[in-house]
């Protein structure tokens, strides 16, 4: 969850919720399952979001609308399943790392749709070099289908 706000806190039970009533083992706070969900972002940075979940999802099959969400509920298991210290992604891509290695181990993972509104204090980590990992990290991964 994001400490500026960008995320409701008001979701957090409908996360927790999906997970403990519902019975998923990851549950994504999801800018992108019910449509766009997105406040105050410049539509360049709407654009660059939506269509790197797209591609992530193409790429990787993965059945997940929002890949880079970094609002996420993760039950204790799943997060030792996948050996934390092993994730190799610094970026962003690592939600995408993240919630690819939850897949392959073929965990239960469910989004709940949420409006994400952009900070109104801070700056955006966005990068080149973020970009670029994601895209070619993206299709290492799934040539490689990450180690466990």
């Amino acid at each position: 969850m994001d400490a500026d706000f960008s995320h409701n806190p008001k979701d957090l039970i409908r996360l927790y919720n999906k997970c403990y009533k519902d019975g998923a083992d990851v549950s994504i706070g999801s800018r992108y399952s019910q449509g766009v969900n997105v406040v105050n972002w410049p539509m360049k940075r709407v654009l660059l979001s939506y269509f790197a979940s797209k591609y992530v999802r193409f790429i990787t099959r993965i059945p997940v609308f929002d890949t880079t969400a970094g609002f996420v509920c993760w039950k204790r298991n799943v997060l030792e399943t996948i050996n934390l210290d092993k994730i190799r992604f610094a970026g962003y891509a690592f939600q995408i790392e993240m919630k690819f290695k939850a897949w392959k181990h073929k965990f239960n993972i469910k989004e709940v749709s949420v409006i994400f509104t952009d900070r109104t204090l801070g700056t955006s980590k966005m990068s080149g070099n973020i970009v670029f990992e994601a895209l070619f990290g993206v299709i290492r991964m799934r040539l490689k289908g990450l180690p466990k």
